[in-house]
């Protein structure tokens, strides 16, 4: 599926934040932070939507600017309106080369540009520069290149002085467990999910949940910055559940560096897996039947054990302190989020559906009435998937329009429809404008 014009947007603007997340935590105009910007102008880098696998250190520097003023919204770019059309290509034409990129991606440039002209396509004497072919199918995103991957492995152990520098996170294949109180005899593999800390070992939070999915993972997230505030960097695996987009954007907000570990080498989460085999020697052995009966009662004794028995133990790696005790020593510099930081709607999930023509969307089997205007239209929900009778904002063009309502088809039946008359009301001037979502200028805005 072709992405939309704000989700390439998006795309650009988490790539620009990855070059430049590690930055925003040195000290401006520092010999550091002018030296990492240099390293960073040096590598190739998988730019979305260009052909172009180097970024100026000048860019570097502008792109850390505007986050620092305007944060993640001011890396996103300001397009043109005519934005992958080529000027100085007819637009027919430019259809062609694009059409002719599409059905065969190896052709090179100059092959596009002479396969249109043999087939007597395009115009003989029409003058086809190649930069300009080459930036129009750029702008169709038909011109990536795979990133090279090292061919040799440099492993050093590594760790973080400061608390809040660094958390890893994984997910743990844990016990069957009841799937409800009415169904006592249908079990479901539970699965960990955990963070850590690790300069200090500590376990900002884990639970145990019915999946592994992006679902399942934000909300542990959100619990863990709650608890031990936003870390500088996010350190995963590559699962589905950790390339989700809207953890990225989250991570993206809050100032968190997202960092994927490389494909294949577990042994860059050995802190993280080393407390697994923690969590399975030391509490899975001893559950009792009152600890499996359900999923609530699982994760109450995986507390009890975090915070009773791991947080209160010495730990080797950290010279016989406990990681409580470490804490205290380093976490003065942790980042607590702010009354200005509304992390409820910061986690609110994203899906996307069109306006059916009885103004309705459907959303996990509930539906939903929206503003008439909307009819036909595709519109933005977001929402809390762990909430029951939960509220659905409904967002289009970029802003939020309303709260969408559960349809009360009984109510429905009593409430006066507006038809068009082909008539003019009386008491209301032809000039005066009728009330509702005003649709056009919201489009307008967008773009």
């Amino acid at each position: 599926m072709s992405e939309t014009k704000q989700e390439h947007l998006q795309r650009v603007a988490l790539f620009r934040y990855g070059l430049i997340a590690d930055l925003l935590h040195i000290k401006a105009g520092s010999g550091e932070l002018y030296e990492e910007i240099r390293k960073r102008a040096a590598r190739q880098h998988e730019i979305p939507g260009s052909a172009r696998s180097r970024v100026a250190g000048e860019t570097i520097r502008t792109w850390l600017k505007r986050y620092r003023r305007q944060g993640f919204d001011g890396l996103v770019p300001k397009l043109r309106g005519d934005r992958g059309q080529s000027r100085t290509i007819p637009q027919d034409v430019s259809d062609i080369l694009v059409s002719i990129k599409e059905e065969n991606p190896a052709l090179s440039v100059p092959l596009v540009i002479r396969e249109a002209r043999d087939g007597g396509r395009v115009p003989k004497d029409l003058v086809l520069p190649p930069s300009t072919v080459q930036r129009l199918l750029v702008a169709h995103g038909l011109m990536r290149k795979p990133v090279e991957q090292p061919t040799e492995s440099d492993r050093r152990r590594f760790s973080f002085q400061k608390a809040g520098e660094l958390w890893m996170s994984d997910v743990m294949h844990g016990p069957s467990i009841p799937v409800g109180p009415d169904r006592p005899n249908v079990k479901h593999k539970a699965y960990l999910i955990a963070f850590i800390d690790d300069a200090t070992r500590v376990v900002p939070h884990a639970a145990f949940a019915f999946s592994e999915n992006t679902a399942a993972f934000l909300p542990v997230f959100k619990q863990a910055i709650m608890r031990r505030g936003i870390p500088l960097r996010l350190f995963v695996d590559n699962g589905a559940n950790y390339r989700s987009h809207h953890l990225a954007l989250v991570c993206a907000k809050l100032g968190i560096a997202f960092i994927h570990a490389r494909a294949f080498q577990p042994e860059s989460k050995g802190k993280q897996e080393r407390w697994f085999r923690t969590v399975r020697s030391q509490l899975l052995t001893r559950l009792t039947p009152d600890d499996t009966k359900s999923l609530d009662a699982l994760n109450r004794r995986l507390w009890a054990w975090v915070e009773g028995e791991y947080h209160q133990n010495p730990h080797r790696g950290l010279d016989g302190q406990t990681p409580l005790d470490r804490w205290a020593q380093v976490g003065d510099d942790v980042r607590y989020a702010g009354p200005n930081v509304d992390l409820d709607d910061l986690f609110l999930f994203e899906t996307k559906r069109k306006v059916q023509k009885d103004r309705t969307v459907s959303l996990d089997g509930i539906v939903y009435e929206v503003d008439a205007a909307l009819v036909g239209e595709a519109v933005t929900l977001r929402f809390n998937p762990a909430q029951k009778g939960r509220t659905v904002q409904v967002w289009h063009a970029g802003r939020k329009v309303e709260d969408a309502k559960v349809v009360d088809a009984y109510a429905n039946c009593f409430i006066k429809r507006n038809r068009p008359s082909r008539t003019i009301d009386a008491d209301v001037p032809p000039s005066t404008p009728r009330p509702g979502l005003n649709l056009a200028a919201l489009n307008r805005e967008a773009d």
